[in-house]
């Protein structure tokens, strides 16, 4: 079993990693690690993830009450956002926020990355979509990441950044980092005249393979509501990503559209 003391040591170790990446400026940025159902270690506010050392990191309960903090350290102002996230996500063990450049200029224009452009972010990502703005470090940011809890591994923060979440802390990196690169290489390739897109045959021959992977966590080739009703997954509906709670209201959406149609047609 890896001792606390090691996972701090992990914890300090990715938060240099996405310190030197420009993932984060000055003290941006904030990671969580689950040990038990009612201890967490997270990255302290005020603090460049970039020069941590493992006396930094404090402890939390599932309600984000302090633990264990050393000196004046004290938890991420965020953390209201990981506990919501390991509420939700029983199977998670790790939550990784941070302000990616890529990403988050996406996050910023109000675009969400749900264009299928290349195999590894279909397969690792599926879609990513766009939680509305919430005010940092209060509930707003929490009620609003809630609702896509359930469909998504990755979440852009309306105006503010990303978020990861897996079952162990490399994996919630990798997640941001496959975000990232996602998002510069789908930039570019609009300066470049726009993006040949994957079809949705070759996309969902991509959800197959990560279905005979066995992959974990939530994807739109296992939870996707419009796949299971046989409907175009959200890599092609065009930024309208329906694969959350609210995607009922599309059905009203369409039932107020052919109501229309047979009216005219009625005269």
């Amino acid at each position: 079993m890896v001792s606390e003391f090691e996972i701090k040591k992990q914890i300090c170790d990715i938060g240099k990693r996405i310190y030197d990446r420009g993932m984060v400026a000055a003290n941006d940025g904030n990671i969580s690690v689950k040990i038990s159902d009612n201890e967490f270690l997270c990255t302290p506010t005020g603090v460049s993830k970039g020069f941590m050392t493992p006396e930094y990191i404090c402890k939390v309960d599932a309600e984000g009450n302090v633990l264990q903090a050393n000196g004046n350290f004290k938890p991420s102002s965020e953390i209201k956002m990981h506990m919501r996230v390991y509420k939700q996500r029983p199977d998670v063990m790790s939550v990784v926020h941070a302000h990616p450049i890529y990403a988050t200029s996406f996050a910023i224009a109000g675009i969400p990355l749900t264009q299928p452009i290349m195999p590894e972010a279909v397969i690792a990502l599926g879609c990513v979509p766009i939680a509305e703005y919430g005010t940092p470090s209060t509930n707003e940011i929490p009620d609003a990441v809630e609702k896509y809890l359930q469909y998504y591994d990755a979440v852009l923060l309306a105006n503010h950044g990303a978020l990861s979440y897996s079952d162990s802390l490399l994996s919630a990196y990798h997640k941001m980092e496959s975000l990232e690169f996602y998002a510069e290489l789908l930039f570019k390739s609009k300066q470049l005249g726009g993006p040949k897109e994957l079809s949705e045959d070759q996309v969902q021959r991509l959800y197959e393979i990560r279905r005979q992977f066995g992959l974990k966590g939530k994807h739109p080739a296992d939870v996707c509501p419009n796949v299971q009703a046989g409907k175009p997954s959200c890599h092609s509906c065009g930024g309208k990503c329906t694969c959350h709670a609210e995607h009922s209201s599309s059905d009203a959406e369409l039932i107020a559209q052919i109501t229309k149609k047979i009216m005219e047609q009625l005269g």
